[in-house]
């Protein structure tokens, strides 16, 4: 363990340790960001736990980076990874209990499914008081086989049973959650918001910034957007080829899709754009472009003006902040049904089925006709109530066994 940073606080502030598997910036990665930098200091303590970027021996990444400025203390785990294995799990195990005993966190809040099993394991052997663990989205809610299907649902609610509340972020999640034994009670919904009013660039000055020498993105097409971890949950298979396939063969040279994000699947995803010959149409936006004001990674929504339309292909979701972002940027939304529940109270959002980049065409020839002059909206979601209940379940009087626990 590698502790980043040094700070003293007050004895009576209360020490919450957030623990979250990668240090990439994803949705689960936002959202202990916005918690840890917006506790009141005078009441509390944030540190934040991570592992690598991606991968095994991976270096920490730009969670780590933001939090630094920020001014929040930081402790790198080198053994905590997605990856699993016997050695690694018993060294995540070995780090997560001398963190714990020589932190003495009141709070310990979990984040990411590997993190969140065995963060609430040893929070309980270690007699932490207070245990909140958030789902980023049930991760039994993937395809899999039915044994690792039954398997994970296990942990998922072992980690719950070991935790005093569990929060979710869409109400689709919410259901499932009160309906797993030993949960009901538990479950809480909380639903994100973003706490800042979002600063956008201008139309033309993105058009300057992110297109200029790329001719498949000129004004002359319909721009679509899609900000993702380019991950397999995301849909982009969807987007990127069916959808573009059926749009370019009905309408060759009117849209252009981007794709703003990185991830395992990016290699992949680059190689068939090219084997189905759809490279001028569908852009990989690059991160490390020199010339951005603002990084791609950290500050895409900011860049978001320069499109059309946003499209959302995933096939297992929470509520993702960039829906949010979509939204207060007045773009209309083409959404999957797997966040109808959940995002149905967002302006100028369209729903689809899941895992049809027919329908997604289908949808976006009917919504493009109807495309206007983008205005920033507002969202009836609060910051402040967002943080508010967090602190309310992190300040509720502990329980003290696994029984009363559960």
């Amino acid at each position: 363990m590698k502790q980043e940073s040094q700070g003293e606080t007050e004895k009576r502030l209360k020490k919450v340790l957030f623990i979250v598997t990668k240090s990439n910036w994803g949705g689960a990665q936002r959202y202990v960001y916005d918690l840890a930098t917006n506790l009141p200091k005078d009441q509390f303590e944030s540190v934040v736990v991570f592992g690598g970027e991606d991968g095994a021996g991976a270096a920490p990444g730009i969670l780590k980076e933001k939090l630094v400025a920020a001014g929040i203390r930081t402790i790198f785990i080198p053994s905590l990874t997605r990856d699993v294995s016997l050695s690694k799990e018993f060294l995540v195990w070995r780090d997560l209990t001398r963190l714990m005993r020589a932190e003495r966190p009141d709070v310990v809040h979990l984040n990411s499914s590997k993190a969140a099993a065995w963060g609430a394991f040893v929070a309980f052997m270690v007699g932490v008081p207070r245990v909140i663990f958030t789902v980023h989205g049930w991760p039994f809610k993937e395809q899999r086989n039915f044994f690792a299907t039954f398997l994970i649902r296990e942990i998922s609610r072992f980690t719950g049973i070991l935790s005093d509340a569990v929060i979710v972020v869409s109400k689709e999640d919410e259901m499932i959650g009160t309906r797993m034994w030993g949960l009901r009670k538990k479950v809480r919904y909380v639903p994100l918001a973003i706490p800042h009013t979002l600063e956008m660039f201008s139309r033309a000055e993105v058009e300057d910034l992110l297109f200029s020498g790329i001719s498949a993105h000129g004004k002359e097409t319909i721009r679509l957007v899609t900000i993702a971890e380019i991950t397999p949950n995301k849909g982009l298979n969807f987007a990127a080829i069916d959808m573009m396939e059926g749009l370019e063969k009905r309408a060759p040279g009117k849209f252009s899709y981007t794709i703003i994000g990185n991830g395992e699947g990016r290699s992949a995803l680059a190689a068939k754009i090219i084997e189905h010959k759809l490279e001028k149409s569908v852009w990989l936006a690059n991160f490390s472009t020199n010339k951005l004001p603002v990084s791609l990674e950290t500050g895409a929504s900011r860049y978001l003006p320069a499109f059309d339309i946003f499209i959302l292909p995933s096939i297992k979701e929470g509520m993702p902040y960039v829906l949010l972002e979509a939204a207060m940027a007045g773009l209309p939304i083409i959404a999957t049904d797997v966040v109808q529940t959940e995002a149905s109270d967002l302006p100028k959002i369209h729903f689809v089925p899941s895992r049809s980049g027919a329908t997604l065409a289908h949808e976006v020839e009917k919504v493009s006709q109807n495309v206007s002059v983008l205005q920033q909206t507002t969202t009836t979601r609060t910051f402040s109530k967002m943080i508010n209940t967090t602190i309310e379940l992190y300040t509720t009087a502990p329980t003290i066994s696994v029984s009363s626990r559960a």
